[in-house]
């Protein structure tokens, strides 16, 4: 009997500490890490900034930050936009949600789906709130190609700015 209960608290105590310690996979994010720089034009008008991807607290999250800044254009001010994006797994070690605070105020919950080797964060369908997607493409080893649009209906998504962006470091 003695026996049975400590093999069964080892097994227990082993199981635990695998499924602790196994973290998500970042492998179809690899081509987004890093430092990047880029310009791209929308509503906002033609702008440029950088952004950020690296992994954090022991490679469970990914960490996105970004700073973009936008000329004045006509009758809008200069604009500064600032960010922070957190990836995470919902479960089984797959990076699936996402959540994005800026410094307007917005936050935003995404979920995370992967396309013909892009990455498409969207927002969840909600009354009298867009539906927002956000999309990286990469075009070649050191360029990606990040559009994010808006919806009312969840289905036609109108592009509210969308850029390329070069690989720094």
């Amino acid at each position: 009997m003695k026996y049975r209960f400590f093999f069964s608290a080892l097994f227990l105590i082993l199981t635990l500490n695998g499924i602790g310690q196994q973290g998500p996979s970042w492998e179809k994010w690899s081509f987004l890490l890093g430092k990047w720089m880029g310009e791209g034009s929308g509503h906002p008008g033609q702008g440029g900034g950088t952004f950020t991807f690296y992994a954090d607290l022991n490679q469970n999250i990914l960490v996105r930050k970004s700073h973009s800044e936008y000329a004045a254009n006509g009758n809008m001010p200069a604009t500064i936009h600032d960010d922070l994006m957190i990836v995470y797994p919902e479960s089984a070690g797959v990076p699936t949600k996402a959540i994005y605070f800026d410094n307007e105020g917005h936050v935003i919950d995404y979920s995370i789906d992967y396309s013909n080797g892009s990455i498409v964060l969207t927002s969840e369908k909600k009354a009298n709130i867009p539906v927002f997607r956000l999309t990286y493409t990469p075009i070649e080893s050191e360029t990606v190609n990040t559009k994010f649009e808006m919806s009312t209906d969840g289905e036609k998504f109108m592009t509210y700015i969308e850029g390329k962006s070069k690989k720094v470091k």
